[in-house]
């Protein structure tokens, strides 16, 4: 329908003709309220917002000379965070003479990135920022349902076997 034939049916109908989708050849137009349009719209965008999930990234901090106990502790963190959907951080800190034994501290971090496996994939591999080493993971892309197994099926009584009452 050409434009002005569309605009006078709204106008007739003391209505306003709003463009659905401009982008479409031709585009998409519709009789309507503006002011219902405009609330619709807020109402679908807040909706949507609702539903989103903000991923902070939060942060296990290492030493060189982390001990196992701690070690530990601390993977279980970077597991659960990453469980949780949010991203984890994993920085170490090299102090004084430790920088020159750089090498450890990637030990520590590939170890981490090792451990944790499957639970998260790696977004930055480690790599030097001053006097600290970063390694940044993400959680891993939920894996699709394993397919539910049927229910087994209780056998029918025969006729010739004697039903209980």
């Amino acid at each position: 329908m050409a434009p002005f034939e569309a605009l006078k049916m709204a106008r007739e109908r003391s209505l306003d003709l709003v463009e659905i989708s401009p982008n479409a050849v031709p585009p998409v137009c519709k009789i309507q309220d503006y002011g219902k349009f405009l609330y619709e719209k807020d109402k679908s965008d807040r909706a949507a917002r609702k539903k989103q999930k903000i991923i902070t990234i939060k942060e296990v901090k290492f030493s060189v000379t982390v001990d196992e106990h701690d070690y530990q502790t601390k993977k279980n963190q970077a597991v659960r965070f990453l469980g949780e959907g949010d991203k984890v951080k994993a920085s170490l800190r090299f102090k004084g003479r430790q920088m020159a034994h750089r090498d450890l501290g990637y030990k520590i971090i590939n170890r981490l990135i090792v451990d944790i496996g499957d639970a998260g994939q790696v977004e930055f591999m480690p790599r030097m920022e001053g006097t600290t080493l970063h390694a940044i993971l993400a959680p891993s892309k939920k894996e699709a349902a394993p397919a539910k197994k049927p229910a087994p099926v209780a056998p029918v009584p025969s006729e010739s076997a004697p039903v209980q009452a």
